[in-house]
């Protein structure tokens, strides 16, 4: 498996946007918009690949100079619970921190929540709404002690 920096617009750009879309949007009956996919111009995008299959992806976006935030995080249906997704965090929360960022935040699915806390994340909030389903805030600190 290979992890990767996705560039925007790029053909692994157009996997990614249909992976989250077959995972994370389809089933909410939701899609993308042209205005939502270029506002990620200036993200971070990364990918894991198997060979030129991406198998799951990721979105961080710059909050402030200390916190970035992850979006998007999806992981093909038939892979997820092979530990790909938790590679795929170690290896975003390393390009965080090489960035200069001292904090990820999150707004996590409910079903996800257990995931993330494996993790090291910690929810901070109360459950919320969004895109029709419940979520949680979470965060961790990218400071290494």
């Amino acid at each position: 498996m290979a992890l990767k920096l996705i560039e925007h617009g790029s053909p692994e750009y157009k996997q990614m946007v249909d992976l989250r879309y077959q995972v994370l949007r389809q089933p909410l009956g939701l899609s993308f918009d042209d205005v939502q996919l270029a506002a990620e111009k200036e993200d971070i995008l990364i990918g894991a690949f198997d060979e030129e299959d991406l198998l799951a992806c990721c979105v961080l976006t710059k909050e402030d100079s200390d916190t970035v935030r992850l979006r998007q995080m999806a992981v093909q249906n038939n892979l997820q619970g092979k530990g790909i997704g938790a590679t795929l965090m170690n290896f975003a929360e390393n390009i965080a921190r090489d960035r200069g960022f001292t904090r990820l935040t999150m707004h996590a699915r409910k079903t996800a929540v257990g995931f993330y806390e494996k993790l090291g994340y910690n929810v901070c909030s109360d459950e919320f709404l969004e895109v029709t389903i419940p979520h949680y805030v979470m965060e961790k600190s990218l400071l290494q002690f």
